[in-house]
């Protein structure tokens, strides 16, 4: 099977580096890097940033899946974004809030991230977090509450009676907060 059918049948749309080799079984990285380098200038494969290339314009996908993608480590959507949505702040910036063990803000493909640094201990306890139907993970209100609190002991909440706070203080207690 040629190296371009077994990329394009991938229901993954984004790849690492790593990920194409292990996908074309290539253990060569000048041979990696020249596969990728055609397949580039084929416009077969669109790079995204330094190691990340897609398959499809970065303006088709889906935006969560891009920022996980991105970080390349474990990850979930959290705070500000998670609360804006559930209408419990009204003035929720437009970028996408991730939680993870590292800090970083960045901007791709047309989507501005932000990225809070957790401690391993709270960040892998996984009380309050669920997956979407892309496997990526995202914070329920309570839990993105129980962040914000941590990261912010003063936050503002806008609509607190969305809140069920004996629920939030569930979660603080699991996840170690309190």
């Amino acid at each position: 099977m040629y190296k371009i059918d077994i990329l394009l049948k991938q229901k993954n749309r984004l790849f690492h580096t790593r990920d194409l080799g292990l996908l074309w079984q290539i253990q060569n990285t000048n041979t990696l890097y020249t596969q990728i380098k055609r397949y580039t200038a084929k416009g077969i494969l669109i790079p995204v940033q330094k190691g990340l290339y897609t398959t499809v314009p970065v303006t088709q996908l889906h935006p969560f899946a891009l920022g996980a993608a991105a970080l390349h480590r474990y990850c979930y959507i959290s705070c500000e974004y998670v609360l804006g949505q559930a209408g419990i702040i009204f003035q929720a910036g437009q970028s996408v809030t991730f939680v993870s063990s590292v800090s970083r803000k960045f901007t791709l493909g047309g989507h501005e991230f932000f990225v809070r640094q957790l401690a391993d201990q709270f960040l892998f306890n996984d009380a309050g977090i669920q997956k979407d139907d892309d496997g990526i993970s995202i914070a329920s209100p309570q839990r993105a509450v129980a962040d914000l609190l941590y990261f912010n002991p003063h936050a503002h909440f806008d609509n607190r009676r969305a809140l069920d706070w004996t629920n939030v203080r569930d979660i603080q207690k699991k996840v170690g907060y309190l």
